[in-house]
This record gives structure tokens, sequence and C-alpha cells, in this order.
């Protein structure tokens, strides 16, 4: 069996360190990878192995790693010390990066200048560490703009040595607007030269993103759909144009989904266990849920169910104003997430318009959003983008049913039920508007009274593969499209 070795970067990974979606990405997809069965990686072993920032949360959990070496960083300040550690998780190996910028502080700092100086130092010690290992990874595949500097390096590195060895890169969106401002300082002192490429905007030409973007052997973004829409002003940020010259090597896969951490039938954190097969025992949650917020348990009403940041990307005042206009029709919700202060007003002022039928839970639970997903009957996701989103599937493994704006990551996971009555998983709609909103919830509660039909949307909801083993074997075929087989 041959092996192919692969170096995974990334800011966070659960269940050493997990701020948002990343962590679950770089917490799951590296063990899925190897964990890939023979049949289905074509006879190819991959050897995946993990590098972190060793962060002061990492410390925590991992106290007494084994240091490996240490060797200087230098920058027109003086030379700095990395640290370099070794661990396993998971069954997964970890290298982890320690020194002085990364020390004392948290994994993303509201100063934009600190974060450049911590992952500009991390990238350029990625590389010492790279030289220095006897394993040589043939793909380092790098994860938002923490870790992009480390792709862009890499491509100076291959113009200034072509004839030498060098590995292939992948680099992947998780967030696109978040490109590493705050970092010109952190390129000046370490001697890394500006981008030259015409199509990257002047004011990216010191962000690590757009540079990963022009040098990346293949970039990718965690939905097909999305992959599409960052080629467009409406979502490109700026770099649509960078992007439509590299369009022949970006693509979107889809983000997994722990099917055994998110399974109704085995959940201690529910009241009452469940599956697609004896999907009757659902309804104790959705009466547990509604008695713990003091709603009417009428299982014949419709419980909308909100689990999200308060956001302008989420489209939360879509919901609120597209729901104020259907005060007629019979629902209750609840609203679960923190954020932008206006947001959390917005819900707080439909609870008080309407005390009989809205709850709105401003703070952050986990376990409660999960027994609202085990509970509600219809999720509420109208993100204005999405680049994949893990609520919709999250909502659809436990029974229930996604309302979702049609991009994005949603737009690839939701089928909706209006176009495709006997596949459909959910109700899509397309304009960024309370009315579109408001339009999609109605054909939802009009459904609703037809239990028979809603049952089966709920079974085919929760048959559905969202399992990690599925994306890790299109990045293995996109691993193996670089050359490797």
């Amino acid at each position: 069996m041959k092996t192919l070795k692969v170096l995974f970067l990334a800011a966070e990974a659960d269940p050493l360190v997990k701020v948002g979606g990343l962590g679950d990405v770089a917490g799951s997809l590296p063990q899925a990878l190897r964990a890939l069965p023979g049949e289905q990686s074509g006879g190819v072993r991959v050897d995946v192995r993990l590098l972190l920032p060793y962060h002061d949360a990492v410390r925590q959990k991992l106290p007494s790693p084994e240091l490996l070496f240490t060797f200087p960083v230098e920058s027109k300040t003086g030379p700095l010390t990395a640290e370099v550690y070794h661990s396993e998780v998971n069954g997964v190996p970890v290298y982890l990066i320690g020194g002085e910028p990364i020390a004392n502080s948290p994994v993303y700092s509201p100063d934009s200048a600190a974060d450049g100086r911590k992952y500009v130092f991390f990238s350029v010690a990625a590389l010492g560490l790279m030289d220095r290992l006897e394993w040589k990874p043939d793909i380092v595949h790098a994860n938002d703009w923490h870790t992009a500097l480390v792709v862009y390096l890499l491509s100076l590195r291959r113009k200034d040595s072509p004839a030498a060895s060098h590995p292939k890169t992948v680099f992947t969106m998780h967030n696109l607007p978040f490109m590493g401002a705050g970092t010109e300082a952190a390129f000046d002192n370490y001697g890394i030269p500006p981008s030259r490429y015409s199509r990257v905007p002047w004011w990216g030409k010191k962000f690590p993103l757009p540079l990963a973007v022009q040098t990346a052997d293949r970039v990718t973004t965690v939905s097909e759909t999305y992959a599409q829409e960052i080629l467009t002003p409406e979502f490109g940020c700026g770099l649509e144009k960078l992007l439509q010259t590299r369009h022949k090597v970006v693509s979107g896969i889809v983000n997994g989904l722990d099917m055994d951490a998110w399974d109704p039938a085995n959940d201690p954190r529910l009241p009452a266990p469940f599956s697609a097969e004896k999907l009757s025992q659902r309804a104790a949650n959705k009466s547990a849920l509604a008695h713990e917020f003091d709603l009417d348990p009428d299982p014949a009403l419709p419980l909308l169910v909100l689990v999200s940041r308060m956001d302008q990307q989420k489209g939360v005042d879509l919901a609120v104003e597209g729901l104020e206009s259907l005060a007629k029709r019979p629902w209750q919700a609840i609203l679960l997430g923190t954020g932008n202060p206006d947001l959390e007003e917005a819900c707080r002022k439909l609870e008080k318009a309407h005390p009989s039928r809205v709850r709105a839970a401003i703070r952050f639970d986990v376990n409660l959003s999960r027994r609202m997903y085990a509970g509600g009957d219809i999720l509420l996701m109208p993100s204005r983008y999405e680049p994949c989103g893990l609520a919709q599937m999250m909502a659809m493994r436990y029974g229930c049913i996604p309302l979702a704006r049609a991009t994005g990551g949603l737009q690839d996971t939701i089928s909706d039920v209006s176009a495709h009555p006997e596949s459909g998983t959910g109700f899509l709609f397309k304009p960024a508007t309370a009315a579109a909103f408001a339009g999609a919830l109605a054909r939802a509660l009009a459904l609703f009274p037809d239990q028979g039909a809603w049952q089966k949307m709920q079974q085919r909801g929760m048959r559905q593969d969202f399992s990690w083993s599925k994306s890790a074997l299109e990045y293995l075929r996109l691993y193996q499209g670089l050359g490797f087989k």
C-alpha cells in the first residue's frame, strides 16, 4: 500500500482547542482521512499529521507534550526561538509550535496586529519545522488566513529553487472575508515580500489569504455552490477577479459531520432518544422543550427554532421581520444565540411583542442547541451567505426540518420539498429578504398539518450521509489529482 503524507495546518482543532467551525473540521477531517479503508482509497494510505500553534488553551489539554527540538526564527528585531512539540490525539500525530509570539495570547485576538505577529511567526516557523523533520510531506494543506502564509512561502521557495523537491499545496477557505488584515508589520519584520501579481488588490498585497489563493496548487472552499459564488462581486469580498483567474483550480467540498457524536439514538443530553425508525419517540423532546420555556406543549403547534451567532451574515434580522409578518399564523419560536447587540435586542423585542409564543435565549448553550434540534419542528437559517454551515446538517440528523436561504452549503445540503416532493429535506428561498423568508415559512406551515408527509421528510433528512468519510474521500481524490496515485 502506498503512503501519501499530508501536513494539515490550522489555528484550532477539536478536542485540543475549538472556537468555531474550523475546529470541527481540523479535528475530524485528519481522522477521517487516516481511517479511509484501502478499497475506497485505491490502495493509498493517507498519513495525515496536524500542525497547530501551541496556544495556552492547548497547553491546558496537553501540559507536557514531547519537545522535539528548538530553532531560531530570524527577524529584523532579532531572532526568536521556535519550540516544536509532538503528541498524538485520537490516533492523529500532532506537531505544536510554541514561542514568544504565541504564548500568553488567545486563539483569536481582537488586536489584529497581535494576531498578525503570532500567525506570521507560526507560518515562518512551520517551514523551519518541515526542514528539520525526517518525515517530509507530499502535500501541505493550509486552512484560512492564519496558516495561508505557509502556502505563499512555499511558492517563493519553489520559485527560488525549481529543481528541488517541494510539497504540493492545498488551501481551504472556511471564512473568506477574514483575510489577515494586521499582518503588514509582521511581513516587514520577517522580510516577506508582498505579492506583485496585478490581480491581487493593492490592499491585499500583504494579506496571507489572497497570497495563498494566488499561489496554491489547489484552492478549495467548503461547498460547491460557494466555490462558484465567490467568483462574483456579491460574494468575492474584492477577490473575485483574482479567484476568476484561478477558477480552474478552485473547487468546493462540503464539510462533514461526526455521525457518532450527532446521533439522536445515543445522545445523553436529550430527554428521550429516538431514531428515524422510532420517530414517534421524538415527540417527548418537543414536549420537554416546550415545558422548559413555558410554551404551549400542543404537538399540533409548529415549534420554530433558531440556533445562530447573532450576526448580519446569519440573516437574524430577516427571521425576526419575517416572523412578525406571519404573526397571525400558528407557530411558536425559540431564538438562541449571542453577538450583535442590535440583533439580540431585536429578538428580545419580538419576545416582548409575543410573550405567549416567542422566547429569546440570548446566550451560548451547546446542550440547549441539541435539545432544540431534537425538539424543534423547523430550524430557521436565513443566512445571507453560508460557505458550508453545520447547523442544517445537525438539525436534519435530529429530525428538525431546515428552512434556509438557497446559498452556499445550504443549497448543496438541503433539497427543497416544494420542488422535489418525494425527495425534499427542507425549504429554501432565494432573495435575502424578509418577504422571501416569510414566503418559505408560509409554505412550511401549510405542510406541517400533513404529518404523514412531514414525517417522511424528517426521515429522509435523518438518513442523509453527512459523514466525514464521504468528505475525506473527496479530499483524497483532490490530493491524488495533484499527481499522487
